[in-house]
């Protein structure tokens, strides 16, 4: 189980947090491969239905079996009986809507990476006090790059992680890059129903190839400017 510290560096470095639900244990699987070969090694599953525990058990037995060093982190955590389950099950991180402090105590007292949803300062704050070292600014489609550039330098402790409404291009993950986030989360965007419905499979993973290539554009020609202009 990492650390919240280890999971958060992973996070970092990949640049984006995939998420998806799908009730079929099956095709959750299918999914978390189609992540895997696209070069992913984080990703969120989360708690959107009565299966989701189980489908999440398979998915961490499928993992240890054909892939160790990818983690699976627990999405959509609002109660802590439901972050004691999840952590009970196994889950290398927890990911939430909103900002309960109780759920923040629950999962930093178990050393896990709290990362809940925020969309005010005072969220973010209560999120900070119990813990949180990645921000999820959620909803956001009603948030803007500016808003990480207005409230960043207030919590320099912190991470940001916009998610909702980050589309799979390069001027939409640029934008928040060089806002101050560490990484996007993006869910619909990259796995969509009519993808999964249509079992394409290889174009889930293209697609979070090609993100994936975005980010490390984005990275490499940010380097060379500040290269550039140290020398």
């Amino acid at each position: 189980m990492p650390t919240q510290f280890e999971a958060l560096n992973a996070i970092k470095q990949q640049g984006i947090l995939p998420m998806f639900f799908n009730a079929n244990a099956s095709v959750s699987i299918q999914i978390m491969h189609a992540l895997y070969r696209s070069g992913m090694r984080v990703i969120e599953f989360t708690n959107r239905g009565a299966e989701a525990l189980d489908v999440y058990k398979k998915l961490k037995a499928e993992r240890d079996a054909h892939f160790p060093d990818m983690l699976i982190g627990v999405g959509t955590i609002k109660t802590v009986d439901d972050a004691h389950t999840f952590i009970d099950a196994g889950a290398d991180f927890i990911v939430a809507p909103g900002t309960i402090a109780e759920v923040g105590k629950v999962v930093v007292q178990a050393g896990l990476l709290w990362s809940p949803g925020c969309m005010t300062v005072t969220e973010i704050m209560v999120a900070e006090d119990n813990g949180s070292k990645l921000i999820k600014l959620f909803p956001g489609n009603l948030l803007s790059p500016s808003y990480i550039g207005s409230v960043k330098e207030i919590f320099p402790h912190v991470c940001f992680m916009p998610t909702g409404g980050v589309e799979p291009e390069r001027d939409s993950i640029a934008a928040w890059f060089k806002a101050g986030a560490v990484a996007v989360g993006m869910g619909s965007k990259l796995v969509s129903k009519p993808l999964i419905d249509a079992e394409r499979y290889d174009t889930i993973e293209e697609r979070a190839k090609h993100v994936l290539e975005i980010i490390a554009h984005y990275r490499k020609t940010e380097a060379e400017k500040a290269h550039a202009v140290t020398h």
